[in-house]
């Protein structure tokens, strides 16, 4: 249940200065990484009915009573994460879509081959997992049935089932998820946070499996139509924790979910812009945090480019701006570009 209480961490620091403000008690340290908040934005009320104040760092440490306490000793604890992720810095997952209709690059991929070579490519590329999935859930796309979905995705799963890294499921159906799951994949990544097919939870509890928990305002066919909320980043933080709850509830270990804001999914250019500005939020969720923003529509808004693989300049300056609060993992369709980039940003930083 939401407290009706959010800290969200700001005035971030980066390298010897966050190493230095967290050994002197002037900063705290997002998820016991490399950067450090020394200030912190109190939000108390629900969303669009809110009341704001700012609190130095050793103000907030000053507060014993729950819930600030616990949200701000989940904004500090260490992450438990999946042994696919980079310890040493962001995770970059590359994205395989083995459809005729995703928004950036379909029919590309939807062939079995071309899709595992686009596989091993963005391994080679240093991607050190791979989300494979097999309906598009771009605005207005259309559900297929289990059977397609799998005939798309299995071969590509089995033919990538290798030790040159982890395989995701990107579905929301369990049917699907289950059979992935035997075929090799060791991730489940649902766009509906376990919540469109009642048995999901129960197969991801039963496999011991790893799920990525996204935000989403509706189905994808009418998600974009007129997305309102009170308050985005409230709503969403809201929602992920309870789903968050769901899953511990269920039997999924905590260290075993991360959860991912839904950049595009339902929400306008500015709810997107709000939730990549304020992602320092969603530590306090306690768990690990995954942002898409590749090749979105919203990049192509601001920049005037409308062909979504033409974005990836764009992609790669939201990746950063997520990188620098905090945000641990990135999913990506160009790798290598991300992967670069994130390099110069981290030895800039360290």
């Amino acid at each position: 249940m939401a407290s009706g209480i959010y800290l969200h961490p700001i005035g971030l620091v980066y390298g010897e200065d966050a190493a230095s403000g967290i050994a002197q008690g002037r900063a705290g340290s997002l998820a016991s990484g490399q950067i450090g908040y020394t200030a912190c934005q109190l939000i108390e009320g629900s969303p669009g009915n809110t009341i704001a104040r700012v609190l130095s760092y050793q103000e907030l440490a000053a507060i014993r009573e729950d819930p600030i306490r616990t949200i701000r000793e989940r904004i500090e604890t260490r992450r438990v994460l999946p042994e696919w992720c980079a310890f040493s810095g962001p995770t970059i997952m590359g994205v395989i879509n083995v459809t005729p209709d995703s928004f950036s690059d379909g029919g590309l991929f939807s062939d079995h081959e071309a899709a595992v070579e686009q596989g091993r490519a963005l391994r080679s590329a240093g991607a050190h997992v791979l989300d494979i999935g097999g309906e598009s859930t771009r605005p207005g796309s259309e559900t297929i049935s289990s059977d397609e979905e799998c005939r798309r995705v299995l071969p590509v799963i089995e033919a990538l089932n290798d030790p040159g890294g982890a395989l995701s499921i990107d579905t929301r159906k369990a049917d699907v998820m289950t059979a992935a799951l035997r075929a090799g994949a060791s991730v489940i990544n649902d766009v509906s946070a376990l919540s469109y097919d009642p048995e999901s939870l129960n197969v991801a509890a039963t496999w011991d499996a790893p799920v990525i928990l996204m935000h989403a305002l509706g189905d994808p066919k009418t998600m974009q139509d007129d997305p309102r909320y009170d308050d985005v980043l409230l709503d969403v933080y809201d929602y992920l924790e309870e789903r968050v709850l769901a899953c511990e509830a269920a039997g999924i270990a905590k260290d075993h979910i991360m959860i991912d804001p839904g950049i595009g999914f339902g929400k306008t250019g500015e709810h997107n812009l709000a939730l990549i500005h304020g992602a320092a939020i969603f530590h306090g969720l306690g768990v690990p945090v995954l942002y898409g923003v590749s090749r979105k529509r919203f990049i192509g808004t601001i920049s005037g480019e409308s062909i979504a693989a033409k974005r990836v300049s764009g992609s790669i300056s939201a990746a950063l701006a997520a990188i620098g609060r905090g945000v641990q993992v990135i999913r990506a369709h160009d790798v290598a570009e991300t992967l670069q980039a994130t390099s110069v940003w981290q030895a800039v930083h360290a």
